[in-house]
């Protein structure tokens, strides 16, 4: 028996979601910044995202999480966030998926009842706060990088002729924000073909008609990448249901931190939250992320808000995956009856 390579890796998902986090068998890129390191992987090793999320070993609910150490001094590590289209510089649930492996495998000291840690992400250094009990992490608390809203009560007409109306926000990846309503359906189990379909409208939409979006401060982050489909808001610390739609057209199975933190950014900016204010999002499957605005704050100049996200995650397993010289398919592929809406492997 003869392999090319072993990759090593623990299974993970955060209330649904799969996050699975690289421990082992992959180098880090080179680079000054994790953001740097993010796109020479993109550049350079995309093939192994492609190994690890296409078809055979993987699946379009997978993402996988390269752990590199930290490019901070005051981090703990580092992590470059892979989906199956894209390379994210932020997410929630895979930020509570990588400190729960971090802590639960030893590579980071837990410390009971409260470890606090700083993870350096693609998008900035973020602040963790991870519940501990008797060598499990019960739940993971983090403050996200600056998040603000674009544009708020903006018409996008989809590819049928239909307008409809969105919010634009950032909550670590560009969100188009639409309440589900518009289309005369809820967020439920037995709608998700469908909004999975709506959203990819949604997002191929507004990619073409908004295409400056971009953030104020690194411009390589930009266009609208992911679509949040949200019930109506239910008032200061209440909770509503919404899925984000990942391309190539998924529902997200958790409520998704990034997209809480893009929501709260537009509640603030339509004065329904103020700092000190809480709301929670549940998700397709009935998980819930606690959501907070802890403070105000500026980037580039407009107004944005630090949010927190609070959720939980739970190891499935641990797994080496290799590449036998003679398999056919060292880099995978993907079929539309169960890739989404497309075939794509990177955003449109």
């Amino acid at each position: 028996m003869r392999f090319n390579r072993m990759i090593k890796v623990v299974g993970c998902h955060a209330e649904g979601e799969v996050g699975d986090v690289i421990v082992g068998g992959i180098l880090p890129p080179p680079g000054e910044t994790v953001f740097e390191q993010r796109r020479a992987f993109e550049r350079d090793q995309d093939h192994l995202r492609r190994l690890l999320i296409c078809e055979p070993r993987g699946s379009v609910a997978r993402h996988v999480n390269l752990i590199v150490p930290p490019k901070r001094s005051d981090c703990v590590a580092g992590a470059i966030i892979m989906e199956p289209t894209e390379y994210p510089p932020m997410s929630g649930s895979n930020t509570i998926c990588i400190v729960t492996v971090l802590l639960e495998t030893g590579m980071a000291p837990m410390i009971e009842p409260v470890t606090r840690l700083r993870l350096d992400m693609p998008a900035g250094p973020v602040d963790v706060e991870a519940e501990c009990r008797d060598g499990k992490c019960i739940a993971v608390k983090f403050e996200n990088v600056p998040c603000f809203a674009h544009e708020i009560g903006v018409p996008l007409t989809l590819e049928t002729g239909e307008t409809i109306t969105i919010d634009i926000a950032y909550g670590g990846m560009i969100y188009a924000l639409a309440e589900v309503s518009q289309f005369g359906l809820s967020v439920a189990p037995e709608h998700g073909r469908r909004l999975a379909e709506i959203g990819e409208a949604i997002r191929r939409a507004a990619r073409r008609q908004y295409p400056d979006v971009m953030h104020p401060e690194n411009p390589e982050i930009r266009g609208v990448s992911i679509v949040q489909l949200h019930e109506a808001f239910t008032g200061v610390g209440g909770a509503s249901r919404n899925t984000c739609i990942v391309a190539p057209g998924r529902c997200d199975r958790s409520p998704t931190g990034t997209g809480l933190s893009a929501r709260l950014a537009v509640l603030h900016a339509k004065g329904l939250l103020k700092a000190g204010d809480s709301f929670a999002h549940d998700s397709i499957i009935g998980s819930r992320f606690e959501g907070k605005i802890e403070r105000e704050t500026t980037i580039a100049g407009r107004p944005a808000i630090i949010p927190s996200i609070r959720g939980r995650a739970w190891i499935t397993g641990f797994s080496d995956y290799v590449i036998d010289p003679t398999d056919p398919y060292p880099a995978g592929y993907v079929i539309s009856d169960t890739w989404g809406t497309s075939t794509k492997v990177t955003q449109d």
